[in-house]
């Protein structure tokens, strides 16, 4: 799995350096589609596995139009990839691979790319027709982290037909679950409300004007038992603080709105920062805290004992350590390729980069652990 994963990621680096030269289909076949072929255990050298123009007799095909790939197992096509250009976008470009899969019963996915997205496709709805919309979508250019592990099921050695239907039938059912539970935190409508009453064990008539009434409420009690959930997996439940400062994160792409106020932003950003940091220091006393002004990691629960305050809203985010930089630090900092600004704050560009400040951290956790730094007059971490 590693060497496949190493060459994955490879690959997704070929496709975002080399895809917007594929300016034909030939060439989108040629430089993105057929290596990741390659990768996928399936040669294009070898007809045995890969047959090319693939034109079995489909009722309704008119003479020339052939699926461009049919990947076989044991003999059998289970397979087919529609090509398309890098550039061309491939909504509505799936009627003629309908076709061909709707007319071939062996074959349990389809596949439309232009070598940047892969959609496929299954016959969830009715058996031997194809869906309208695909049950996976994968995009070299998005940041997700495990394309390897998707493409992984579609390797000649695990391509079981039987597997992918089930994996199709997984995906949409999770879509559908998240979508329905997402729905019905945000609108909290009646039977949602009904049912938290009920659940809790509310010893009223449970009537339109009593839930109506009510719905405010149950509102806000949602939006603070996912924001203690979420607190509670930041931080063990004896460092948790009276009032939990990050609230869930409902889209990875979103902001975390504090529910006591509504200026202070978690971003995923500082989210991740968070779990790195724990990552460096695992076991120890941490705790995530954000404020209007910077983010920032404390030590049993004590904000003045912060290692580290972020601040990811300016032009280059940054960080500044509990601990005066000493010339170890800079040195340190030098070697990690980051940079010193103002105040002796150190530009972080992305998060990831704190694991090259590790001896930093550790020291800042040092800092905060001796008492006796916070019982001198002028400390640098009163400032709380």
């Amino acid at each position: 799995m590693q060497e496949f994963r190493r060459r994955i990621e490879h690959h997704i680096e070929h496709v975002k350096n080399v895809g917007a030269h594929c300016a034909t289909e030939e060439t989108t076949k040629q430089a993105l589609i057929l290596p990741l072929l390659d990768i996928l255990g399936f040669s294009p050298y070898d007809p045995i596995k890969v047959k090319a123009e693939y034109g079995a007799d489909f009722p309704g095909a008119k003479a020339s139009e052939r699926v461009d790939y049919a990947l076989f197992s044991n003999g059998v096509p289970v397979l087919f990839i529609e090509a398309k250009a890098y550039a061309c976008s491939l909504t509505n470009h799936c009627p003629q691979l309908s076709r061909y899969y709707n007319a071939t019963p062996e074959v349990a996915v389809a596949a439309i790319t232009n070598g940047r997205e892969w959609r496929f496709f299954t016959d969830l709805g009715n058996r031997n027709i194809m869906d309208r919309e695909p049950f996976l979508t994968i995009d070299f250019t998005s940041d997700s982290e495990n394309i390897a592990e998707q493409f992984e099921r579609f390797h000649y050695d695990r391509l079981e037909p039987a597997a992918l239907r089930a994996l199709a039938e997984e995906n949409v059912y999770l879509h559908s679950f998240k979508d329905a539970i997402t729905s019905a935190l945000r609108d909290c409508g009646p039977d949602f409300v009904k049912f938290i009453a009920q659940q809790a064990g509310v010893q009223r008539q449970l009537n339109a004007r009593f839930l109506e009434s009510i719905q405010p409420l149950v509102k806000q009690a949602v939006a603070q038992s996912i924001s203690s959930m979420v607190a509670t997996s930041l931080s063990t439940p004896e460092t948790m603080p009276a009032a939990a400062p990050v609230e869930i994160i409902a889209d990875d792409d979103a902001p975390i709105v504090d529910p006591n106020n509504e200026k202070i932003l978690t971003t995923p950003e500082e989210h991740n920062l968070f779990d790195i940091c724990c990552d460096i220091l695992p076991d120890e006393d941490l705790l995530a805290r954000d404020t209007e002004s910077y983010f920032s990691i404390i030590h049993g629960g004590k904000s003045n004992r912060w290692l580290f305050r972020f601040w990811g809203d300016k032009k280059r985010p940054a960080v500044q350590f509990i601990v005066p930089l000493t010339e170890t630090h800079r040195a340190e900092i030098g070697r990690a390729g980051l940079q010193i600004g103002a105040s002796d704050q150190v530009l972080l560009d992305k998060p990831e980069n704190l694991y090259r400040l590790a001896g930093i951290v550790g020291d800042a956790l040092a800092y905060c652990k001796d008492d006796e730094n916070f019982r001198r007059k002028g400390r640098t971490g009163d400032a709380g």
